[in-house]
């Protein structure tokens, strides 16, 4: 899952969404300089992506690449599915999807001198080009793909090269999340009580 959807799953107060957030951004040792609400939203989306790795479904669509762009398949399987979850934001939330997003860059633009040195950086620019929402657009993929090749240390060239057959298989892809999803809310529900 990527930024959109963990958001999402952790949308029941600002302090949660927030923490989602932070689970890209910090590690264990960061986790005592954030309260209880944002500590447990941080394990849970560490939870979540172990999760996903490990589903029969993702691991399905996972199958479509070939052995040598699996792992980057991950990545842009996470970018695909913040996309389906934007495209079809209606079926999982009353609220619109650019309200849910102006809400969730406020509560985060707030924080901003309280937040890692990385999600400092990127924060406004994720704020002023709306990065949540923009997964709308399905040609922001492939955007949002390409950027995330650039700061890849090694062979961003095997994200890039992931496109083509994404785009080759995107109904069955499409199909799997749509499985998947529900079945994810469950899970993290579930998780959540347990930590």
């Amino acid at each position: 899952m990527n930024f959109l959807a963990h958001i999402y799953l952790a949308r029941y107060s600002d302090d949660a969404m927030l923490g989602a957030l932070l689970g890209d951004f910090i590690g264990t040792a960061d986790l005592p300089r954030h309260n209880a609400v944002m500590q447990r939203e941080v394990r849970l989306h560490w939870k979540v992506d172990s999760y996903t790795d490990q589903h029969a479904l993702v691991l399905a669509a996972r199958s479509l690449f070939p052995q040598g762009r699996r792992r980057f398949a991950g990545i842009l399987l996470d970018v695909y599915f913040d996309h389906l979850l934007a495209r079809d934001w209606h079926r999982h939330s009353d609220m619109p999807l650019d309200q849910f997003t102006a809400h969730f860059y406020r509560v985060m633009l707030a924080q901003l001198p309280n937040l890692p040195a990385d999600l400092q950086r990127v924060a406004p620019m994720m704020a002023s080009h709306d990065w949540l929402g923009s997964y709308h657009e399905r040609g922001n993929v492939d955007l949002a793909t390409r950027r995330i090749a650039t700061r890849l240390s090694h062979h961003g060239d095997k994200l890039v090269e992931c496109l083509p057959i994404l785009r080759a298989h995107e109904s069955f892809v499409a199909e799997q999340f749509d499985v998947f999803f529900p079945q994810l809310i469950t899970h993290v529900e579930a998780l959540r009580d347990a930590l």
